[in-house]
């Protein structure tokens, strides 16, 4: 659905992973005022979000977990295999090929690409770094759909070209600068510094308060 906001789904994440925890502790049924109450959140928010999507539990009632457990990760995307190419196997790219969350629950991490000669046919994990002129060939033959920009800021926009031509439908970028999109090919930055100087922010100005 392209009129959902990233901040709806980045709380359909979170209502997923609450409901992943109160189902490992026994819990079948809840109501969106419990759930809120248990994890902090906001009932009429949780309501709100859902309803874009279709009723999902019964007034009076509330959400039979298992269910609207399974219809969250169908909507995220869970209930299929996503492969994932790391571009860029320097520190980050290294210590992203070995996190759970990119190999677990839908997703695996099922190719590495690094333009550093010297890297390539080492091994990391299980899997080998391949240089550039492979990525075609690597995707073609995994099926990859997601790739990872782990490289420097002026590699972003070429790196992401060359995902793009070899045929991901989504990037997910940790290089600090803004790329040029593709039509059909969906980008997603993920910038750690942009979280350290917004704390830095709050601590330097104390009196400031988080709206």
């Amino acid at each position: 659905m392209s009129g959902v906001s990233p901040l709806t789904l980045n709380r359909l994440s979170l209502y997923l992973r609450c409901l992943q925890d109160l189902q490992s502790t026994g819990v079948e049924r809840i109501s969106s005022t419990e759930l809120a109450e248990r994890y902090q959140l906001s009932a009429s928010q949780i309501r709100k979000d859902l309803a874009q999507f279709g009723e999902f539990g019964i007034r009076g009632v509330g959400y039979e977990i298992e269910h609207l457990r399974d219809r969250l990760r169908g909507l995220l995307g869970l209930d299929r295999q996503h492969g994932l190419v790391i571009v860029g196997v320097g520190s980050l790219g290294t210590a992203l090929a070995g996190f759970p969350g990119f190999n677990e629950d839908g997703y695996r991490v099922v190719g590495l690409v690094d333009a550093d000669p010297a890297k390539a046919g080492r091994a990391v994990g299980a899997l080998r770094i391949e240089p550039p002129p492979r990525l075609p060939k690597l995707v073609r033959e995994t099926g990859a759909t997601i790739g990872v920009l782990a490289v420097p800021s002026a590699a972003a926009q070429p790196s992401y070209d060359a995902l793009a031509a070899a045929g991901v439908r989504a990037v997910l970028n940790f290089a600090p600068t803004q790329i040029r999109v593709r039509p059909g090919v969906r980008l997603k930055n993920v910038d750690l510094r942009v979280g350290l100087e917004e704390l830095g922010f709050f601590l330097a100005q104390p009196s400031r308060q988080v709206r």
